[in-house]
């Protein structure tokens, strides 16, 4: 069974929402997060991962733009 970890995302219409990611063989959480919108991928917005210096939060998904 793949660790997962919940990672916060900053910016962009979900900020402060929190997702949950599977962890790769590494350790590691996917390089980006599409988070979707009311109309699915049509309003989805892109968030990319960051290294974060609070203590107890390893990364966040910072917002980029919208997919489309």
């Amino acid at each position: 069974m793949a660790s997962t970890v919940q990672i916060p995302l900053v910016g962009g219409a979900a900020d402060g929402e929190t997702v949950t990611v599977e962890l790769d063989s590494n350790g590691r959480p996917p390089l980006t997060h599409h988070h979707l919108g009311s109309n699915g991928l049509a309003e989805a917005q892109i968030y990319e991962l960051e290294s974060d210096a609070q203590p107890g939060r390893e990364w966040v998904y910072a917002w980029r733009g919208p997919a489309v």
